[in-house]
């Protein structure tokens, strides 16, 4: 009888516990979503950099009006390899460019990254090389926290290197406040979550 007790207490707690999980998802699912984000907003810096992984253009399209802001003089343009025999950074200049801003506002780095640490690692090496003292990391919102401490740890394990300050841009099928409402919002969500407890016990 104890035991049967015990059973239904237990039912009821995990119970109570789904039924407010349910009533406050609106909160703590926009909780994980806004924790993926860091946007620091623009300022003065030597270079603005554009990380790779958006087929859509919105990072170097932001990049673009950090320049043309007065924020940045150049914009390095992130360009690993795989895209049908091109580096990204092929493809990236000449769409910005197509959009009216001048090409020689953008500077291509083409790579071999497999991964942001890979890139920063790349990037972080090509801006000491240039003496850039102080960037900002141009990349998509859900994207920005972990690049961020990404760039921060690679920099404190090759003895430091420019001020990084981290400038979203937005991405149609990720809003922090509304991802779980679209399948491509709940991939976007997933598969940075992944990255993030990956990163964590640097898998």
């Amino acid at each position: 009888m104890a035991r049967r007790r015990f059973r239904l207490r237990i039912f009821l707690c995990v119970l109570a516990f789904v039924v407010l999980l349910f009533f406050t998802r609106t909160l703590w699912l926009s909780a994980l979503g806004y924790a993926l984000v860091y946007d620091e907003g623009p300022a003065k810096a030597g270079m603005a950099v554009v990380l790779a992984g958006d087929s859509y253009g919105h990072r170097i399209l932001r990049a673009g009006e950090l320049v043309r802001a007065g924020y940045v003089p150049a914009v390095l343009v992130s360009g690993p390899g795989g895209a049908y025999g091109l580096h990204e950074s092929d493809l990236a200049i000449p769409f910005v460019v197509r959009q009216g801003f001048p090409a020689e506002w953008f500077v291509a780095f083409p790579n071999e990254a497999l991964s942001t640490k890979a890139e920063a690692e790349a990037i972080l090496g090509e801006l000491r090389r240039r003496n850039i003292r102080s960037f900002l990391l141009v990349t998509s919102d859900y994207h920005t926290a972990r690049a961020r401490r990404i760039y921060r740890a690679v920099e404190r394990a090759t003895g430091g290197g420019p001020a990084i300050r981290v400038v979203a841009c937005r991405d149609e099928f990720f809003q922090p406040d509304s991802w779980w409402r679209t399948r491509q919002g709940q991939k976007t969500a997933f598969i940075e979550w992944c990255k993030t407890v990956a990163g964590a016990f640097d898998f």
